[in-house]
């Protein structure tokens, strides 16, 4: 049975991480030969994308149901992370422009906050239908 939040469900994890390597980037504005990483999100889409089609599921999980729904395998973004390239390099060494961090934290967050949304309104209408609305 596929996730009846279809992808929003991981573009969710992958906003969350992606949001803990913009907060990193951030945090280390000042730190001499600091180098600003931020998720390749194409490649990670596709890479998700791919892996539903597959193999969607965690094989070793065990259902006590036969009604129970299959769990995601677990994945991490490390593999995605890529170095930024900065438009004016500092002296020190350190690629992050603050202003393109925000930026970025922002609508990363925008846009978790409308998976979010997306999800809440799923679930609102399997609650509905059980209800017999």
């Amino acid at each position: 049975m596929e996730s009846i939040f279809g992808l929003h469900e991981r573009a969710l994890q992958v906003r969350s991480e992606r949001q803990q390597v913009l907060a990193n980037n951030l945090a280390n504005a000042d730190t001499p030969n600091f180098k600003a990483r931020d998720v390749d999100w194409r490649k990670q889409l596709s890479a998700a994308q791919d892996d539903m089609q597959r193999t969607p599921y965690k094989p070793d999980m065990q259902k006590t149901n036969s009604r129970h729904i299959d769990g995601f395998a677990d994945f991490t973004t490390e593999d995605y992370l890529k170095f930024r390239m900065p438009t004016q390099a500092a002296l020190d060494g350190n690629t992050v422009e603050a202003h393109i961090e925000k930026a970025q934290f922002m609508e990363n967050a925008m846009q978790y906050q409308a998976s979010l949304e997306f999800i809440n309104g799923r679930i609102t209408g399997i609650r509905g239908a059980l209800r017999g609305e």
